[in-house]
């Protein structure tokens, strides 16, 4: 599929000067740093060495004073606590770090986990009659429960309270907890409002440990977990989640839980990790516990207290993402099928299929991939305890979340993102959400969002790619969704030698442009420009720059994303 080159609007000239001359460091290095509102000096400083002491204080969120004093109330008197939460990798990673830290020093606490197919997301009443046939008087819901107004009244009903910790907009009402921690809460002046759930969890242990003089270092210890959430759920790495990931990526490198280390010790990586790494090689395998059987798999990984213990839960995680990877690719290929038989499907500006038998727990990935495919606004669905089940993802600049608010009529219940989202409904709408789901979506699209694009950041002659100037585009990391690793355009490139296949599609050559070096290049998927760049042409080409590590040797390789033709 053709994809859409879009160059960044200018910035400021003037800005970029100063701040050039200010830092010593290139033009295009400055003006990256004007698109991600940096200015001057001190607040490259900020971008360029996040600091811990950056942190909002947690007291800044509205509740946290009283989520905190309950808590203390709940250990002073020796109620059980039960932690609660989503069975994705923000969710568990979140119920992992308040258990594991509350658990160093109180012994009356456990965690559930909702079956994604007996209970479906968020706080279900299941849950609740568990904690009452338990004797937990208090549950803390991460990840979830803004919207479970009538859960937490029906655990009022049994004399259970309800702290909520959730990082999802809110509806029209507030469940009456004694306290709901969400930045998203419009009455809420917390200054940073893209937390993950686990951030929100991070953020109950920092305010914890504040209130009784506990060391931070306490609190830091979960960091890499912190960091896994971030990358998972896809929250901007801006603000405090920037400062949240980068230290929680070092902490992964270098001293990770041993949940973590076992899951690091799988993966194909060589050298550290980055957040796109743990997208595809930590991520999944969390998400298979939940997605193949149950979440409580991932929580038992993720709270192991010996690598020895761990290794032995990774085992069976990693079997379980070998059965969702199976499951994805016979489902994806069914879906791809039921499109294209039919040429009003094809031409559609949304994709909705629905099969009965489809496997719950990778409608979300089937979902993701047919947006790839057709790239257009889409949502998978598959009966499930006697209702219809979806997951449904967007296109960049799409707002899923409101197209869905437009069909609401027509689902029994729905939540998510802007770009995610999950629903339930009855099996009799399916076929009206997939007209009126179009109406809207056909309505509201700008056209060129049908279209997946390149965002261009800046124009670079490979001349100026030099190791200073790599070293410093490589402090722009860590890099995830509003500071994405910069995509360059270089004109009157050309191949060096023979271009060559690798892999299914790959383009593997060596490029340059008059006066300068030679550089690596692979184009993932760019396999069809072979035989035009090996003619010597000119060509011009967009990419990243990485850096390729084999064998323990290091060099710097252009990541191609595009060429045009000349």
């Amino acid at each position: 599929m053709q994809k859409r080159w879009v160059e960044r609007n200018t910035v400021d000239i003037g800005i970029v000067s100063s701040l050039s001359k200010a830092l010593n460091i290139h033009k295009v290095l400055a003006t990256l740093l004007v698109q991600r509102g940096v200015q001057d000096f001190e607040q490259a400083r900020k971008f360029f060495r996040p600091s811990l002491s950056d942190l909002y204080d947690p007291f800044l969120m509205k509740d946290m004073d009283l989520a905190i004093r309950r808590i203390e109330h709940a250990i002073g008197i020796k109620e059980n606590i039960l932690i609660y939460g989503d069975y994705d990798v923000d969710g568990t990673t979140a119920v992992s770090v308040l258990y594991s830290f509350l658990k160093r020093f109180y012994n009356h606490i456990g965690y559930y986990i909702p079956d994604r197919y007996k209970e479906g997301y968020g706080i279900s009443f299941q849950g609740i009659d568990y904690a009452d046939e338990n004797n937990y008087s208090l549950i803390i819901a991460l990840d979830c429960g803004i919207k479970s107004v009538d859960q937490v009244e029906y655990a009022r009903s049994k004399g259970i309270d309800f702290i909520i910790g959730d990082h999802h907009t809110p509806g029209d009402a507030l469940p009456e907890a004694v306290a709901v921690l969400d930045p998203k809460r419009s009455d809420c002046s917390y200054p940073y409002k893209e937390l993950s759930g686990c951030g929100i969890a991070f953020k109950i242990i920092q305010a914890f440990a504040k209130t009784n003089q506990l060391d931070e270092a306490e609190v830091f210890q979960y960091l890499d977990l912190v960091a896994v959430s971030i990358a998972s759920d896809i929250v901007p790495i801006t603000g405090e989640n920037r400062v949240l990931a980068y230290y929680g990526l070092k902490k992964l490198n270098n001293n990770p839980s041993v949940g973590l280390k076992a899951l690091v010790d799988l993966s194909t990586k060589v050298g550290d990790m980055n957040l796109t790494d743990v997208i595809f090689q930590i991520g999944p395998r969390i998400n298979a516990a939940g997605r193949i059987d149950h979440a409580k798999d991932a929580i038992k990984l993720l709270i192991a207290k010996s690598l020895e213990e761990a290794r032995s839960c990774c085992g069976l995680i990693d079997m379980q993402n070998m059965q969702r990877k199976d499951f994805d690719a016979r489902i994806t290929a069914e879906a791809l099928e039921i499109i294209q038989q039919s040429e009003t499907a094809v031409k559609r500006k949304t994709t909705v299929v629905y099969q009965e038998d489809w496997h719950k727990g990778v409608i979300g990935i089937v979902a993701s991939r047919l947006t790839e495919k057709y790239y257009r606004p889409t949502i998978v669905l598959t009966k499930s305890n006697g209702h219809v089940a979806g997951s449904a993802r967007s296109v960049a600049g799409f707002d899923l979340y409101e197209a869905l608010s437009e069909c609401s009529d027509l689902l029994e219940q729905f939540g998510g993102h802007k770009y995610a989202a999950g629903l339930t409904m009855k099996a009799e709408n399916v076929p009206a959400l997939q007209m009126k789901f179009e109406q809207v979506v056909a309505q509201r699209i700008a056209p060129e969002l049908l279209e997946p694009e390149i965002t261009i950041d800046s124009r670079l002659n490979l001349a100026d790619i030099t190791p200073k100037f790599f070293r410093v585009l490589q402090q722009f990391a860590p890099f995830g969704p509003e500071n994405n690793a910069p995509v360059f355009m270089a004109k009157n490139v050309y191949s060096v030698g023979a271009a060559q296949l690798v892999g299914a599609n790959h383009l593997k050559m060596y490029i340059t442009q008059e006066g300068a070096p030679v550089f690596d290049c692979i184009g993932f998927g760019l396999g069809e420009y072979m035989a035009y760049v090996n003619k010597g042409i000119p060509f011009t080409a967009c990419f990243t720059i990485e850096e390729n590590v084999w064998r323990d040797k290091r060099n710097i390789q252009l990541s191609l994303k595009g060429i045009k033709l000349i």
